[in-house]
């Protein structure tokens, strides 16, 4: 091959029109070795520059479609963490695309059996991925980012995949990709849904654990990642040449189109290689001593996520390579956020969580990431790693205890009512003292990991045999009630119980301050069968059942209206948190909590543990935050009484709050056959057992 000096950055490969550059960090490297790929099969020649520990070099004529891998030459020292090994092929850690799949042939590991010290000499070529020579042309046309902001923005969670595998709206051949979920039958479900964004479990090219494809099964969810800049290649209809970059765009292009914002769930926090059982696929053989955190025993690997090893955010190239990567899918992929899986992993010094730490420096400091949606997953899983409300601005978090407070409510267990009343407002307590505003609180009740809403109601206990782990694997604490049988049952009593229970969960979620996040098929009455851990399920126990019966549509209507009637008033979807005054003059405070006798809640009323009935006053006259003219916003006031295992005659408020109120919303009637009710101020309103109630005020 002819190969020219080239340049150090950027990174990666890199076409121009007559060529590509290549370069590729190792400051552990004796040489490295550029191996190119085609119908003739291998040919290979060195990098024939080192520039600041980045090798380099440019070839004329080579172009999209290439693929390519390196071969690294030097140390092989486990016991001082350097795991060079040129009889592996390495994947590029800024590859735009990914070709192929790792067979697990015994030559993918960089030692030999039994010998962890003695380099394998097997050529792992063939049985791993490749890197593609990505073009980065795309005709974007009038792409319009919708920068929805946050108050206004409902998340949905979807896979890619598992969305559209079963839609018959959507042409056979495009089900489960890119194209498929950009496709016209996809986005008018979440239009007439009415989310505003969607949030994609991980589409960064990822690779199932050996022990799952032992078992005949994958990794689902993907959360086993392996290239941050190249989109997964298994969710493509357009082939792994290239052509699922330009079919991701397409999808982006289409969402956008619609109005919906594109939120990735990304996985910095570990890799595909594992520990040191695991493969040589890229990082290990390229730099294993700067791009892993290593224990004092240098063969082993500092374990934060639980999956083997853990990228250590300490090293100046480690976050270099995250934020080119977060900085690449908004600028050339157009995303509009991120939600960071175990992101406590990622903000650690040299053991401690650091909410200081150079990794939130340096994504607050950029001028492109600092201005997109950053979701942060607050916990990882060793000891410290719990650190919900502790992010700094600009950061939102999954707020697990907003999900645990609800489902303990509406399941009629013994959770403080306070902290119900916490939750519903923005979680004030866990944000306001550092100047975070309610959406700072991302509330959900159900999510990839754990129960769908229909099982949540319909289990007990988890039942994950199909994972083939004899049920060992996944939470055991999953605050959910069968409401009497466990799983499937005809008794209509149950059945009538359990969609109750889930339209008050979603209404409970879409009515709280903060950013409601919904999961994929709830609103279809979606069931995993009672398995709580479905990551390696890729068939029909994960994948939306788009063949609705009577119940799915009921519950989707339902869905629809309630994020219509959020959309429609900002007094529940408020920008500030509520401060218990009336800085408008209207001597009603801008929130109320009443009783089951209708009388304003004191102190004590929070800490009563038998009071399982709550009103909640929303004032319309006194929202807090100007509009974006600066101008006073009022909305209608709204009163939300929620009601728990018995029924109960609700006394509503004196008429200084409402003279008369119009039934807005039942979750016990499920035709909503009372809607438009009208009644008057102190009436006792008569609510079934575990029921939430929205009435307007009139008059």
């Amino acid at each position: 091959m002819d190969v020219w000096p080239g340049h150090p950055h950027p990174s990666g490969a890199t076409w121009d029109g007559e060529g590509t550059n290549f370069a590729l960090f190792s400051e552990t490297a004796d040489a490295v070795d550029l191996c190119l790929f085609g119908t003739d099969g291998e040919t290979s020649a060195s990098l024939p520059e080192l520039t600041a520990n980045v090798w380099h070099g440019y070839l004329p004529g080579v172009g999209p479609g290439q693929r390519y891998g390196y071969r690294v030459h030097g140390p092989y020292d486990p016991a001082r963490g350097m795991r060079c090994n040129p009889a592996k092929l390495l994947l590029d850690p800024y590859a735009r695309a990914i070709d192929g799949h790792l067979d697990w042939h015994e030559s993918v590991v960089g030692y030999s059996p039994g010998a962890d010290d003695i380099p394998s000499r097997r050529d792992s070529a063939g049985h791993v991925p490749v890197a593609v020579v990505a073009d980065s042309l795309f005709p974007w046309g009038g792409d319009v980012r919708p920068w929805t902001s946050w108050q206004d923005t409902v998340i949905y969670e979807v896979h890619v995949k598992g969305f559209t595998a079963r839609h018959p709206g959507v042409p056979e051949h495009l089900r489960g990709t890119y194209a498929g979920l950009g496709s016209a039958a996809a986005v008018d479900h979440l239009v007439k849904l009415g989310v505003t964004a969607v949030e994609l479990l991980p589409v960064h090219h990822f690779l199932s654990e050996h022990h799952l494809v032992a078992k005949g099964l994958t990794n689902y969810w993907g959360y086993n990642s392996i290239g941050y800049f190249a989109p997964h290649a298994g969710y493509s209809a357009a082939g792994s040449g290239g052509g699922q970059v330009r079919e991701f765009k397409a999808m982006v292009r289409s969402l956008h189109a619609a109005g919906i914002e594109v939120i990735l769930d990304v996985v910095y926090n570990h890799t595909a290689e594992g520990d040191h059982n695991g493969p040589t696929l890229g990082f290990r053989g390229i730099d294993n001593r700067a791009y892993y955190r290593l224990e004092d025993d240098a063969r082993r690997y500092r374990d934060y996520a639980g999956t083997g090893n853990t990228l250590d955010t300490r090293h100046s190239e480690v976050l270099r390579l995250i934020l080119d990567s977060l900085r690449y899918w908004v600028v050339d992929m157009h995303v509009d956020g991120f939600r960071f899986d175990l992101t406590s992993a990622l903000a650690r010094g040299d053991h401690d969580f650091d909410r200081h730490s150079e990794f939130f420096d340096v994504v607050h400091n950029d001028p492109v990431v600092s201005q997109v949606k950053l979701i942060a997953e607050p916990w990882d899983v060793r000891e410290g790693g719990y650190q919900v409300g502790r992010f700094p601005e600009p950061w939102s978090e999954w707020n697990d205890r907003y999900r645990d407070a609800v489902r303990e409510f509406w399941r009629g267990g013994d959770a403080p009512l306070a902290e119900m009343g916490y939750r519903l407002t923005g979680s004030s307590d866990l944000y306001e003292a550092d100047g975070r505003q309610p959406s700072a609180s991302v509330n959900f009740v159900t999510a990839h990991d754990g129960f769908t809403l229909r099982d949540l109601v319909s289990y007990e206990r988890k039942h994950n045999e199909a994972n083939g782990e004899d049920s060992r694997d996944g939470t055991d604490n999953n605050r959910s009630w069968n409401c009497g049988v466990e799983g499937e049952t005809d008794d209509p009593a149950i059945l009538a119980l359990r969609r109750r229970q889930q339209r008050n969960m979603l209404a409970t979620l879409l009515l709280s301050q903060g950013v409601p996040m919904l999961v994929a098929g709830d609103e279809i009455n979606r069931t995993q069968q009672g398995n709580n851990n479905a990551y390696c399920q890729d068939n029909e126990l994960s994948w939306l059942d788009w063949d609705l019966d009577d119940r799915a549509w009921e519950l989707l209507r339902f869905t629809r209206r309630l994020i219509e009637l959020r959309r429609a008033h900002p007094v529940l979807r408020r920008r500030r948190f509520f401060q218990g005054r009336s800085p408008h003059g209207s001597g009603l405070a801008d929130v109320v909590w009443f009783d089951a006798g209708g009388h304003e809640m004191t102190r004590d009323h929070w800490h009563e543990s038998p009071l399982r009935a709550l009103g909640m006053f929303l004032n319309g006259d006194e929202i807090w935050e100007p509009g974006p003219r600066g101008e006073h916003i009022t909305d209608d006031s709204f009163l939300v009484i929620l009601n728990g295992p018995r029924p109960l005659a609700f006394r509503l408020p004196h008429a200084k709050w409402a003279v008369g109120l119009e039934m807005v919303l039942d979750t016990a009637d499920a035709d909503q056959r009372r809607q438009g009710q009208l009644l008057v101020a102190e009436q006792d309103l008569q609510l079934r057992s575990y029921s939430l109630v929205v009435l307007r005020k009139v008059s």
